[in-house]
């Protein structure tokens, strides 16, 4: 899908493609030089009512064998929180989103996270289904960040997280268009866009796992540091085959999944 430009009035922005990828590789936005009142209030900059020219493609996988994910570290940052979704280990009870949805009070008709079923595999009444999660990447060059004109969209420097300052956030839906993953959503009660945060003012803040690795029944889900050569996660990725999604963006995403390996796949 591709959506029209239209500038806020009290910003500037310019795009630049650095190859030909099917996203904006790079957005700067800058502030424009102006007599008078210079503040961006809510109405003038939603008086803009646009998103950056943005073009979806299909989705791009890459398969990688026993590596260490801790390879691709950032030297200067500490911890750098990922996450894996073994698709095998999956049963679809969505346990997951339901802890998600009461730990971070997340409001009815939205989710931070979903579990998507598969067209059925096999014949009655051997019918098998793959299941696979559905929510924020984290990742490390995150486009969403790159577009917003606010500062809302940030990722943390400590630990990794993609997340938004609710505060600055005015709702002009840049970061949603911008997300090549389409996982951020418009929370109908604070008036934000909001996404999985790892459950970083909730359960990560005291202490524990996020709520859906909590709450999943059959492991499926681990959680923990990539910088960490010992944590659950490198220890899994340097046994497993996985996968990222649209790994071509140059994202770099920091979900990673283990496809399913029960019958076809």
């Amino acid at each position: 899908m591709m959506f029209m430009p239209i500038k806020p009035k009290c910003w500037a922005w310019s795009a630049k493609r650095k190859s030909r990828c099917v996203w904006i590789a790079t957005l700067t936005l800058t502030r424009k030089k102006r007599r008078g009142n210079m503040s961006c209030s809510r109405r003038n900059f939603l008086a803009g009512g646009g998103a950056l020219i943005m073009t979806t493609g299909i989705a791009g996988t890459s398969m990688v064998t026993g590596r260490l994910a801790f390879a691709e570290e950032d030297k200067g940052q500490a911890i750098r929180y990922g996450m894996i979704h073994d698709e095998t280990a999956c049963i679809g009870c969505t346990a997951c989103t339901d802890a998600c949805r009461e730990v971070n009070k997340v409001p009815e008709g939205v989710s931070r996270l979903e579990i998507i079923r598969s067209e059925p595999h096999g014949e009655y009444p051997n019918v098998d289904y793959r299941f696979t999660r559905k929510s924020c990447q984290h990742c490390e060059n995150p486009p969403c960040v790159y577009v917003c004109p606010t500062g809302a969209a940030y990722k943390d420097e400590k630990t990794g997280i993609v997340d938004v300052h609710k505060e600055k956030c005015v709702g002009c839906g840049y970061c949603l268009a911008a997300c090549p993953y389409q996982v951020r959503f418009f929370n109908p009660v604070d008036h934000s866009a909001d996404k999985c945060n790892f459950c970083r003012d909730t359960n990560l803040a005291q202490g524990k796992l996020p709520a859906c690795v909590e709450s999943c029944p059959t492991k499926a889900l681990i959680f923990g540091d990539l910088n960490d050569p010992q944590s659950d996660v490198n220890r899994v990725l340097a046994e497993k085959v996985y996968y990222r999604d649209k790994v071509h963006l140059g994202t770099k995403p920091k979900l990673f999944k283990i496809p399913h390996q029960k019958g076809e796949v």
